[in-house]
């Protein structure tokens, strides 16, 4: 993993000349609010011109200002708690949370879009129709994305196995992986230390791996056989998973129209179960 930003200053620090150094310690020191500054802004709470935030950025290694803001965003997506997290909100009216929100979530999937491998997305589609058994990993924040995917997955093949929860630990579950089956695997900042254990243990074993996180630098992509990369850049309390959640929208659909036939012929089945057990509400039953 490339050096984040405040390993750049500490290499840097003894070199910097004193408008500079104010600019290090505020940036050490406030990681949390100066990633959420303009360089004029920046330029103000460290006491200097906005030209010396600018030759900092370089001095850094970075190509303007804009770039090293985006080193801080990453690294704090990273490192940052949840108190810290949370803290970034601050600052934040009301009234713009939705709007800001809203809009992060469309950069996010607009930026998937853009960077995901098509290649990588039918490699993965191929591994898991060829796999006799499918693990889907998600725990933490991940955990709701597991279990959709794994409910849909359900209905496309019979030996899906959900891992999202901590009742029983996850190598536990993994116990019976071999090298006919597929773990699909997904964390996104902070990642889970227990997913990782578990992709190496799966690896181990000899199965197909597949990641589903935010950045080919993630421990998981760095392990894994196939890695689709979906963005959740929100360095808030809450990440944004709309766009991993796209993605696994868009590996449902592929992986039902490649086992179309016997899907249809399943789901029929379940549409009279749902009938016969009235499991969706119906309109006209309320009326009778």
């Amino acid at each position: 993993m490339t050096r984040d930003l405040l390993d750049r200053i500490s290499a840097k620090y003894a070199s910097l000349s004193k408008g500079q150094k104010r600019i290090a310690d505020y940036i050490s020191e406030h990681a949390d609010k100066a990633v959420q500054m303009t360089a004029a802004r920046l330029a103000v709470e460290a006491n200097v011109s906005e030209s010396t935030v600018v030759r900092f950025a370089a001095l850094m290694g970075y190509d303007g200002y804009p770039k090293m803001q985006r080193a801080l965003q990453e690294m704090l997506r990273v490192r940052s708690t949840a108190v810290q997290r949370i803290n970034l909100t601050e600052d934040m009216a009301t009234g713009d949370v939705l709007p800001t929100v809203l809009k992060r979530d469309v950069h996010n999937i607009k930026t998937t879009l853009e960077d995901i491998d098509p290649d990588s997305f039918e490699a993965v589609v191929s591994a898991m129709l060829k796999a006799e058994n499918i693990y889907v990993l998600g725990l933490r924040s991940s955990a709701p994305l597991a279990q959709f995917f794994g409910h849909y997955l359900t209905y496309i093949f019979p030996n899906v196995h959900v891992i999202s929860d901590g009742v029983a630990h996850v190598m536990e579950r993994l116990v019976r992986i071999d090298q006919n089956d597929v773990l699909f695997a997904m964390s996104f900042p902070r990642y889970s230390s227990r997913t990782v254990e578990a992709v190496q243990y799966a690896k181990r074993k000899g199965a197909s791996l597949i990641a589903l996180t935010d950045t080919m630098i993630s421990p998981l992509a760095a392990i894994c056989d196939h890695a689709l990369i979906a963005g959740s850049d929100m360095a808030l309390f809450a990440d944004s998973l709309v766009a991993p959640l796209s993605v696994i929208n868009a590996l449902i659909v592929a992986l039902g129209l490649a086992k179309k036939d016997e899907v249809s012929e399943y789901l029929s089945s379940l549409e009279r179960v749902w009938d016969e057990t009235e499991t969706y509400f119906e309109k006209n039953a309320q009326e009778q």
